[in-house]
């Protein structure tokens, strides 16, 4: 089995640490991933040396990202989206809505969110409210609500309010008739034949 390896990071890589950490890695991440994509090389002092003033600068844009987030975060806490798709009588969307519709969304409504901070289960695909979280890192999170509209009046609703009219109507002619019916005839009288 492969030993993990101590790497100097030369740019900042997501969830291992900004440019100038040492870092231990497995083997196979370093030599598959790492080194292809000139993001790590093996630390020297003259290297790490070279890189304390790229990870000075690493440490200042990392700590304004940080602020940056935080007051997003605060502006995102209760927010709710309204998304119109087109969808079947059902109420089943003809697409999905993904990280990137939201990201899209929040992003138009004037939010700095990419689609990596966008969390989703699954993406949804029928019309109804969504919770949804936003998250930058372990402790900058909140939750929007995305409400998802059909582009059109659904089919079914009509229907289903069309027909409820219908049956009122029936029910509402049904009684006018029968009261129409005593009122010409009188009481219906019962035939009883008696036995002698």
């Amino acid at each position: 089995m492969a030993r993990p390896v101590e790497l100097l990071l030369l740019r900042n890589v997501e969830n291992l640490g900004i440019v100038g950490d040492i870092c231990t890695v497995r083997a196979g991440y370093a030599r598959n991933y790492l080194f292809p994509h000139a993001l790590a090389e093996h630390p020297t002092p003259a290297k790490i040396e070279a890189l304390k003033e790229a990870r000075a600068k690493a440490v200042a844009e990392l700590a304004a990202q940080r602020s940056q987030r935080e007051g997003t975060i605060t502006k995102l806490v209760g927010v709710s989206i309204k998304l119109v798709r087109s969808c079947n009588d059902q109420g089943v969307l003809y697409g999905s809505i993904t990280q990137r519709d939201i990201a899209d969304a929040l992003v138009s409504a004037g939010y700095a969110v990419d689609m990596r901070s966008v969390r989703l289960a699954a993406p949804f695909r029928r019309i109804g409210s969504y919770t949804c979280t936003i998250q930058f890192d372990k402790e900058l999170k909140a939750d929007i609500t995305i409400d998802v509209s059909a582009d059109r009046a659904l089919e079914m609703m009509q229907a289903a309010k069309e027909a409820d009219e219908a049956a009122a109507a029936t029910v509402a002619a049904s009684e006018a008739e029968d009261r129409e019916e005593m009122a010409t005839k009188g009481p219906r009288r019962s035939k009883s034949k008696s036995k002698d």
